[in-house]
């Protein structure tokens, strides 16, 4: 290769398929996930630049900035590809390939100018060939003196099988702030972006109260509360309606990376099977380093994919986008936080589940060929801290439903009965009381048949129910009831947990709320049954640890809550035949267009 690569070809004649994603405020600054650098090296995250002095380095080995070959090869048939590079001075440019389980091959090293009269690019596209591994694409850069980068793309000259129109579907209820501020961001982004004329964004107000200025992109939808389900429904009967040819559930307060949009974008309009959907990763607000879900598989119960990976970790990111490009099995499904689909393919609504399950169910009942793609990612609050007795019971009769309701989720009476035991089991060596009795009710709810749904899409009187039901394990600020207990920093050895378990925690044990341990755990642990052995008082604390509450050891209420249960198994072991059947006949009544748009009243 040339030292001052130079192309006759315009900037037009090439597709931008994955442009960089820089550290921005108010979603993510962890530097490492983007780009990371040694030596002397200076980056701005407002004007996206990195300026070197002699020897600084940048790596973009980074879960943002890496490029997926195996992963756009497999599924867009991509055979032409450069890494096109922006900026002054001279560099060492290393370009890598990491394959599974093996060696990292440098494909290229060659010292390099930039041109004065446009962008530098680096033909890759043997490296989709044999004898090539399949794998990841990702650069170095050394500078040889002073030195300044403006832009890094990965480029292709195919062109794309399609020209998507997307529409963002995004449901609100009374985040004011929050949906406004998404709708002030998506407006600059789209003042810079080259969709501005492919994309539009629907926001559906299930509370009715968003002020947000309309214009050619934005609309606005007041809704009937019928919670997500009913929203994204309502979303996507409007993009359909609205001429989108793909549309895309997120969440109001769009915690993601705009650019991920464009993204999206492009890889849907290269992918070779029309059903191609794309799911977007979730990480946590309070570690913005580790995946908290990328993908994930239901049966029996919700298993996220590569959950606790250190992104900041270059083997361990590799080592799970390697895995996350293999073809997903039939069971993956998608959050809703960021869903992105083709409109064409889609055969039934929501199911009116309110909150919790409409999206496995959504993902399961269709033939998506569902990805995931490096950098597209939204940021959540915390799902541990979210827990409470009513999110155990949305989670309980939606777990119940999918296996009554899908064909290929038949499990049979007792398997289906073990997952309620399952949920049962993992709260009350917690003591969590209010949360079995939720759990009790989540059962008997489902097995009043599927109309019990179309009868509480709006969830009114259930939540009423379970807020007056949730008195103890609802957070309370710390200097209303101060922390006492020392906090326990680690599970208790494996005797005393075997012990424990044997005896549920003490509830076989005599006077056990008398000589228990009274302990303190701490949020990032809550979810971890292994701290709570052995105690009879817990006192749970929320991340910041402003919020607290406390739950004790009760032989009563143990009681109370396991006699319901058992009455409830005996009834739904010997009602299950009927109740599938129900199940399996209501499920395409209930997520049919007819259904909702008579739920919704959009034909009034």
């Amino acid at each position: 290769m040339a030292r001052k690569t130079k192309t006759a070809e315009k900037t037009a004649d090439y597709v931008t398929l994955q442009d960089t994603i820089w550290p921005e405020q108010g979603i993510c600054t962890e530097r490492d996930l983007y780009v990371r650098t040694q030596g002397p090296v200076g980056l701005s995250d407002s004007r996206h630049e990195l300026r070197f002095s002699t020897s600084g380095m940048a790596a973009f080995s980074s879960w943002f900035n890496l490029f997926n070959a195996e992963k756009w090869k497999r599924e867009c048939g991509l055979e032409q590809l450069c890494l096109t590079l922006e900026g002054e001075g001279e560099f060492e440019l290393s370009v890598f390939l990491a394959p599974t389980d093996r060696s990292w091959d440098r494909v290229v090293s060659e010292i390099i100018s930039f041109p004065e009269d446009g962008p530098l690019r680096i033909d890759l596209s043997h490296v989709l060939k044999a004898p090539y591994e399949e794998g990841l694409l990702f650069f170095d850069l050394r500078a040889m003196g002073e030195g300044l980068l403006t832009r890094a793309c990965w480029q292709t000259t195919q062109a794309p099988r399609r020209v998507p129109d997307l529409a963002l579907a995004v449901t609100t209820f009374r985040r004011e702030a929050e949906v406004a501020r998404t709708v002030d961001r998506f407006n600059t982004f789209l003042k810079r972006s080259w969709m501005k004329g492919h994309v539009q964004l629907i926001v559906v107000d299930n509370g009715q109260t968003a002020e947000i200025a309309q214009n050619v992109h934005v609309h606005l939808v007041p809704n009937a509360n019928l919670g997500g389900a009913g929203g994204f429904t309502r979303g996507l009967l409007e993009a359909r309606a609205r001429g989108a040819s793909h549309c895309l559930f997120m969440d109001d307060d769009a915690s993601i990376h705009m650019d991920s949009l464009e993204r999206t974008y492009r890889f849907l309009s290269y992918a070779i099977d029309p059903a191609t959907a794309l799911a977007g990763a979730m990480i946590s607000d309070q570690h913005r380093w580790a995946i908290w879900e990328n993908g994930a598989l239901f049966f029996s119960r919700c298993l996220p994919q590569h959950m606790g990976t250190d992104l900041r970790d270059v083997d361990e990111m590799v080592e799970m986008e390697n895995e996350a490009s293999r073809p997903v099995p039939w069971n993956f499904y998608a959050g809703w936080w960021y869903f992105a689909f083709p409109l064409d393919k889609v055969e039934h609504l929501a199911f009116p589940f309110f909150v919790r399950g409409d999206d496995v169910s959504f993902s399961l009942v269709h033939d998506f060929n569902i990805v995931t793609l490096n950098g597209v990612v939204s940021f959540q609050e915390s799902f541990t801290e979210k827990e409470s007795p009513q999110t155990w019971y949305l989670d309980l009769r939606s777990h119940l439903a999918h296996h009554l309701s899908l064909p290929s989720l038949q499990i049979g009476r007792w398997r289906t009965l073990k997952i309620a035991v399952w949920f049962f089991l993992r709260n009350l060596p917690r003591m969590h009381y209010e949360t079995l009795s939720a759990i009790n009710l989540a059962m008997e709810d489902v097995m009043e048949g599927p109309e019990f749904f179309d009868r509480n899409a709006d969830m009114a009187q259930r939540r009423a129910d379970l807020k007056a039901l949730t008195q103890v394990e609802a957070w309370v600020p710390v200097a209303e009831r101060p922390v006492t207990a020392p906090v326990r920093k680690k599970p208790p050895n494996w005797a005393v947990r075997m012990l424990n378990k044997v005896t549920l925690n003490g509830h076989f044990v005599p006077f056990f709320r008398v000589f228990g341990r009274k302990i303190t755990v701490l949020a990032a642990n809550r979810g971890h049954i292994g701290y709570v052995w052995g105690a009879s008082q817990i006192t749970f604390l929320n991340a910041d640890r402003s919020k607290s509450y406390t739950v004790s050891h009760s032989k009563k209420k143990m009681l109370e809550q396991g006699s319901r249960l058992a009455r409830n198994s005996w009834r739904f072991l010997r009602g299950y035949k009927d109740l599938n059947e129900q199940y399996q006949e209501a499920y395409g009544r209930l997520t049919s267009e007819a259904y909702w748009r008579r739920k919704l009243d959009m034909d009034g």
